[in-house]
């Protein structure tokens, strides 16, 4: 089976619902295959798919990813059978780990053992969305004599990951797997984990989705959208979750730095670590011949689904950013 190529905004498009709303409305009306939402607190990203997903007609809309850690298996797969039932397959439940700011600092909820929740949180949820009785004692996550109605067509379950273990789980276990802020060296690396989790469960690897948000910014000044990446992505590499995912993808010395820059609270000393070349290795910055060039390369590597994620400038970056991917500027091969 050929996978489909496919092009996505990310939601929400802000705090106002209304502005998501209309988000979302552009996206479908201008060719866009996907939208997919982050979650990672307020506005709640599966409320909204629940809220909008009627007054679209033909898109995908994904979430990438809801933590495993802030709702339970049950609850997952009751809210995905909602969406299911609201826009019947064109929903895409992904779940992942998140990261020890979101889960310790924000939820005063422990990261602990990330790769067994996470896969344990997605067998039951496959299994609930199917509409069987759970009986299932993990180390981590527990079910017994839940039901709910199945559905005829249980929406997929696509599993965000980073480093090799996790990449091969997420590729064993669920129907995807989602990528986020990796240098593109790291690329094959993460290609060959996909295929080997694929392998464990008998599957072809080529009918695994590849998932990727990709931070791009539609701009003729790359210096200002590589200042844009590093004041807002510093922080993330200085968790240990990105700071070791950077390290394993190569960057030893940077991921070095990063922490110890950070635990020193020397912001100058933590942002330089994101040199030059290396936000050029990760993020997406330059004009509209260079964006879409980089986003086919990925496509090459085997990205299926691209996650376009304007860096944070003004209304103005965002919107020339995604123009520049509507469905009669570019195509994916």
């Amino acid at each position: 089976m050929t996978l489909k190529k496919r092009m996505a905004v990310t939601l929400p498009a802000g705090p106002r619902l209304a502005d998501t709303a209309a988000r979302l409305k552009w996206a479908e009306d201008n060719g866009y295959t996907d939208a997919w939402f982050g979650d990672a607190g307020a506005p709640d990203s599966l409320t909204q798919i629940a809220a909008l997903g009627q007054a679209t007609g033909n898109i995908r809309i994904g979430v990438a990813v809801t933590p495993v850690y802030t709702r339970s298996p049950s609850v997952l797969a009751a809210t995905a059978n909602v969406i299911e039932q609201v826009i019947p397959g064109r929903f895409v439940l992904g779940i992942g780990s998140s990261s020890q700011t979101i889960m310790g600092q924000w939820n005063g909820i422990p990261l602990d053992k990330p790769l067994t929740r996470v896969k344990e949180t997605a067998q039951l949820v496959k299994q609930m969305l199917k509409g069987e009785k759970t009986g299932f004692q993990g180390v981590t996550q527990s079910s017994k004599g839940y039901r709910q109605m199945p559905l005829e067509n249980p929406p997929p379950v696509y599993i965000g990951c980073l480093r090799q273990n996790m990449v091969e789980m997420a590729a064993e276990i669920g129907d995807g797997v989602i990528f986020n802020l990796w240098p593109k060296g790291a690329l094959p690396k993460m290609m060959e984990a996909v295929k080997r989790g694929a392998q464990r469960a008998n599957k072809d690897w080529q009918d695994v989705e590849v998932v990727n948000r990709a931070m791009v910014l539609c701009t003729d000044d790359k210096e200002y959208g590589r200042n844009l990446f590093r004041a807002a992505f510093a922080p993330y590499y200085a968790t240990p979750v990105y700071n070791k995912f950077l390290a394993w993808a190569g960057y030893e010395d940077a991921a070095a730095t990063i922490s110890a820059g950070w635990a020193e609270k020397d912001r100058d000393k933590t942002s330089s670590a994101l040199t030059d070349e290396l936000i050029d290795e990760i993020a997406i910055i330059g004009t509209e011949g260079e964006i879409r060039a980089r986003i086919q390369e990925d496509a090459d590597g085997g990205v299926h689904t691209h996650i376009i994620a304007p860096l944070a400038g003004g209304i103005e970056d965002i919107e020339r950013t995604f123009e520049a991917f509507t469905a009669d500027k570019f195509q994916l091969r």
